[in-house]
């Protein structure tokens, strides 16, 4: 589903009245920052939509991939467990166009980057002081390596095991012009809601859609999300304290659950993807969101 266009109207508000949606490529300024990295890590624990740990579901499998790339599309910090999304302080709102149709992110100005790499970074004096419990970062893209089994092209007759990368789109809906997967490309000029995925191996691609995008969010009963966005929530282990007075940078690693976060429906039962098989994507979100305060 797609955000309601209440939401869009706040989110759109308070992208232009805030004074903090400033994109990482800005030129930078004098002064502590706050900052936002993220790490991508597969041993941390799984958890489903509402925050609880989860165990993969009967008749599916999944594997922790190789990530190599994430990008958002809006960061909030919140005071509570009951700051309602968007009245917490918003940091950063990505652009977004309607060149498709219906409103979606701009993915041609979505920057995506590398494990512990920045992905945002605000001067201090531009964030609203007072203490936030919960970060909320919603994500747009992610770009990883997985293993999968697949009929030799040399000889049908036998399967091979081989390396593939996966291009996900896990934004509530995202205007594609381009993109590469790896070695190869996919021109679509289109928007794609939720779930569109491109995949890649040995030099050939082809795409499709998960049914199911799990986005985390353990106070969905006092502060819930909408249906369709990849708002991800999770709290700080320690609580984010900004004062005014900071004389040095506030680093904050995003860290992301990708514990078996790529999950499949099998028809071959060998816990290998193979979608030559019929085998199809179930779900493609990321596992959880620990923000550490480094």
């Amino acid at each position: 589903m797609n955000l309601s266009p209440k939401l869009l109207t706040l989110f759109a508000a308070v992208a232009l009245l805030t004074s903090c949606s400033k994109s990482s490529d800005e030129p930078q300024t004098n002064g502590p920052r706050l900052i936002f990295k993220f790490k991508f890590d597969s041993t941390q624990v799984r958890l489903g939509n509402l925050g609880q740990p989860s165990t993969i579901a009967d008749g599916n499998a999944a594997q922790s991939p190789k990530f190599n790339s994430m990008s958002s599309h809006y960061i909030e910090l919140a005071p509570t467990a009951f700051t309602k999304l968007g009245a917490g302080t918003v940091l950063f709102h990505a652009a977004e166009t309607t060149q498709g149709g219906e409103n979606a992110i701009d993915f041609s100005k979505n920057k995506a980057v590398g494990n512990g790499e920045t992905f945002f970074s605000i001067p201090l004096n531009e964030v609203k002081t007072g203490t936030y419990e919960w970060l909320r970062v919603s994500l747009a893209y992610q770009n990883y390596d997985i293993v999968i089994k697949n009929k030799n092209p040399l000889d049908p007759t036998k399967t091979i095991t081989a390396s593939g990368t996966l291009a996900s789109f896990i934004g509530f809906n995202t205007y594609i012009g381009s993109f590469s997967i790896k070695n190869t490309s996919i021109t679509l000029n289109a928007n794609k809601k939720q779930g569109f995925w491109a995949f890649e191996v040995i030099n050939q691609n082809f795409s499709g859609d998960a049914s199911a995008t799990t986005v985390v969010n353990p106070i969905e009963s006092t502060s819930p999300i909408p249906k369709g966005s990849c708002v991800v929530t999770g709290a700080f282990d320690n609580k984010l304290i900004i004062t005014g007075q900071e004389t040095k940078d506030l680093v904050v690693e995003v860290s992301l659950s990708t514990n078996k976060s790529f999950e499949w429906k099998e028809v071959v039962k060998d816990g290998y993807f193979q979608p030559d098989a019929g085998e199809i994507v179930q779900d493609m979100g990321v596992r959880g969101m620990i923000p550490r305060i480094k």
